[in-house]
């Protein structure tokens, strides 16, 4: 096995599927099936078999597809490692990112730090804070940046605090938010319960939702077009959208915030281009 092989394997074990993991690996699907069907006369034993939709892992196979990802993050390691010790900041950095930081904040950010270390490459995986969590326990990625609070045993760097916000395309008096309708996207759950919580502490009934739309930029399009109001983080907010804007509190006075944290191994600060770019995002006075 090599590590085109290992690849492979994880991959076809994360799809199930030979025709969405031949997608993934950029490769026809004959030529993942024949490098399938080596690795099963190489190891003289089945690797999976297929049902209904997809395949199924024997327990052979999972075995080695465990084999495949610990040898992929050593591998990996390795490399991090002789980049270290020639002590230059070049090479690839990985990092898991929320999504919404990685649609209004990530772009720049990269592009100034690549302006100063052009040497480094980015590879970047995007999704909900959850997903990220699992991806830097992981070790897929060295660097997770979060949004929302999340228990984590190494090292954390406070990025950026924001208000959630409530937008509509009409003035209204947040009183009577409660009577007009109410716009929901789909999001992570600890976004979803501050939301909550913000309403809760508001109002004795549950919001009047008239439309579940599967992105937060889909929602603000129907807000824009008066179908509603919705409560957005305040990142994703910008001038030209020519909303009403109201900054949230609780009842107490304390304002509906959110905070995006850094968070990262304190080991892998030996990788230069590590801790380049940590102290690239220390230094910026706000993201």
């Amino acid at each position: 096995m090599d590590e085109k092989d290992w690849t492979a394997i994880r991959v076809l074990y994360e799809e199930k599927n030979i025709s969405r993991a031949a997608e993934r690996l950029y490769i026809s699907q004959p030529a993942l099936s024949y490098r399938l069907k080596n690795l099963e006369t190489e190891f003289g034993t089945k690797i999976f078999f297929k049902i209904k939709g997809g395949i199924e892992f024997t327990p052979e196979g999972t075995h080695l597809a465990e084999y495949a990802d610990e040898m992929i993050k050593k591998l990996q390691h390795t490399k991090d490692y002789m980049m270290n010790m020639q002590g230059e900041v070049k090479g690839t950095l990985r990092l898991g990112v929320s999504s919404n930081f990685a649609q209004y904040k990530l772009p720049k950010i990269l592009k100034e730090f690549s302006t100063e270390y052009p040497q480094v490459q980015f590879s970047v995986n995007t999704g909900w804070s959850t997903e990220v969590m699992d991806l830097l326990n992981s070790s897929t990625v060295q660097l997770g940046i979060f949004r929302g609070d999340y228990e984590w045993y190494g090292k954390r760097t406070l990025l950026h605090t924001e208000n959630l916000c409530l937008i509509s395309a009409q003035e209204i008096s947040i009183e009577n938010s409660a009577d007009l309708p109410f716009i929901n996207y789909k999001t992570d759950n600890s976004l979803k319960a501050l939301i909550m919580g913000w309403w809760q502490d508001q109002f004795s009934e549950p919001p009047r939702v008239v439309m579940e739309t599967d992105r937060l930029e889909t929602c603000k399009e129907m807000v824009k077009n008066d179908l509603g109001i919705a409560v957005v983080p305040q990142i994703c907010l910008q001038p030209s959208d020519n909303l009403h804007v109201y900054e949230l509190s609780y009842k107490n006075g304390n304002p509906v915030s959110r905070h995006t944290w850094l968070m990262y191994d304190q080991d892998l600060l030996k990788l230069p281009t590590v801790r380049s770019f940590v102290e690239f995002l220390e230094a910026r006075p706000s993201v």
